[in-house]
């Protein structure tokens, strides 16, 4: 396991005080004041370090199967209507990324990207109804040669504050690749044809380039 570029700031900003504390607080402060916000600052390193893991997976290979891009939890499983890209009926499986979750994004198909674009916006709980539409967002569509268009889209939640996306369009995109980051608790949205058959249930727990969320129709 190793340590994402995006938590590269925020580490060597925590460690900063982490030593500079360790170096000048004990001299000017008794123990019971020193040790306790030592402490205290490891801890808030260590939690950082967890949130910024980069955890060793495999590629899938998967033509027919549409991956998780996200570890987190299912929350929403529902047909609804695309209003940004597709303007038509969908299904859309959502997925809560909690603080304690690898929060990297994983390519669900391989192909083309043919779409990407960044909104800014507000910073609502990530399980509002509306936060699929009003948060800061990115959306990024993928064309399967054979199986035709999935688009996903990651949502900032209420701690969140920087949406990280790699994808363009016109670029190969690698089914299990990573595709983006987003910082703290957040969701992502898939939005899949309404033929294919989702494989997941409300409330259950995936792992992002290793579960497989649907399957497009053969």
């Amino acid at each position: 396991m190793s340590i994402h570029r995006e938590g590269m700031a925020t580490i060597g900003l925590v460690g900063s005080v982490l030593l500079f504390t360790a170096l000048f607080l004990p001299s000017r402060s008794p123990e019971w004041v020193s040790l306790p916000i030592l402490g205290l600052l490891i801890i808030v390193m260590l939690i950082v370090l967890w949130f910024f893991r980069v955890p060793s997976r495999s590629l899938p290979n998967e033509d027919t199967a549409i991956f998780a891009p996200c570890d987190g939890k299912v929350v929403v499983i529902e047909e609804v209507f695309e209003p940004e890209y597709f303007k038509d009926k969908r299904k859309q499986v959502s997925i809560f990324m909690s603080p304690l979750n690898v929060h990297i994004n994983y390519h669900p198909i391989g192909g083309t990207t043919t779409y990407y674009k960044y909104h800014p916006g507000k910073y609502l709980v990530a399980w509002h109804p509306k936060s699929s539409t009003e948060n800061e967002r990115s959306t990024v569509v993928n064309k399967h040669p054979q199986h035709g268009e999935v688009l996903f889209r990651q949502i900032a939640g209420a701690l969140a504050r920087r949406i990280c996306t790699y994808a363009s369009e016109g670029k190969p995109a690698v089914q299990g690749a990573e595709f983006g980051f987003i910082k703290f608790g957040s969701r992502v949205d898939l939005f899949l044809p309404l033929d294919a058959k989702v494989e997941v249930a409300l409330d259950q727990v995936v792992t992002g380039s290793s579960s497989v969320i649907a399957r497009f129709k053969h």
